[in-house]
């Protein structure tokens, strides 16, 4: 196997490793940055609860 070969294939290894990695990263931050929004929503979703209940009681 000539050097040079060897040199193509290790940078093509680096270059599918990049591409899954990226993915991986992307796919997360998309995750994580979803609870963040679904606190607000519950936040607000409680907020609307306590007033409706405080209406019934009067």
């Amino acid at each position: 196997m000539n050097f040079g070969d060897f040199i193509v294939q290790f940078l093509m290894y680096i270059i599918i490793f990049g591409l899954f990695a990226a993915v991986f990263f992307l796919v997360r931050s998309l995750v994580i940055k979803d609870p963040v929004n679904s606190s607000r929503v519950e936040e607000k979703l409680d907020r609307i609860i306590e007033l409706l209940e405080k209406d019934r009681k009067e």
